[in-house]
């Protein structure tokens, strides 16, 4: 995932894409995902008129930034997808079942990048192969960095937030339901998000 520092008042936000700070080379190395603060969520369109909110609870990745080169940066992600969490356990259970990610069959959801590069200022993109029900196809996201820390523990950590749109239905995720009034029930376009923190290793 390409790295990148928080840039002060004073400094020219202009720079091109792939533009690196000098700087940024004490950010490289490698990094776990803290999931106590992290937010994997997403939202869907319900019945043409509302979104529903959810994320995922139990989850494991790693990084290794690159603050020299973003483009040698990379991210893994794992997801278990029983920890699905909607704020609604009989929705929850309908998405665990054989109609969506029949979680018994397919326990776990994977990100596995590809490639990555500067946009530009603190934004990155990273792309790689995201697998959901066996189906494995490519996914994009767009990175914001929201800077680096040491926290009261010690520890160094750096902070992004993500955002990328996918077609559930490119991963073999079509159940759906008519409406009387005309549409579906839920929506094919699903939104990501992602708060990350993650802990540089020692």
């Amino acid at each position: 995932m390409g790295i990148f520092g928080r840039k002060s008042d004073d400094t020219d936000t202009t720079s091109a894409p792939g533009a690196v700070n000098p700087d940024l080379a004490a950010l490289t190395g490698d990094y776990t995902i803290d999931p106590s603060h992290t937010t994997l969520g997403f939202v869907a369109r319900h019945a043409m008129v509302t979104n529903v909110k959810g994320k995922f609870l139990d989850f494991t990745g790693t990084l290794h930034l690159d603050g020299s080169d973003p483009a040698k940066s990379t991210a893994s992600l794992d997801v278990k997808m029983e920890s699905i969490d909607t704020g609604s356990p009989d929705r929850d259970g309908h998405l665990k079942s054989a109609d969506f990610f029949k979680t018994e069959e397919f326990p776990t959801m994977t990100f596995r990048s590809t490639s990555a590069e500067a946009l530009g200022g603190d934004d990155y993109r990273i792309t790689g192969d995201l697998e959901i029900l066996g189906t494995t196809r490519p996914l994009s996201i767009d990175l914001e960095f929201n800077g680096a820390a040491k926290d009261p523990f010690g520890n160094e950590r750096v902070g992004f937030e993500g955002k990328a749109e996918i077609l559930r239905s490119e991963w073999g995720l079509t159940w759906n339901a008519a409406l009387e009034t005309g549409g579906v029930l839920v929506s094919d376009k699903i939104k990501l998000n992602f708060d990350i923190s993650a802990i540089k290793s020692a």
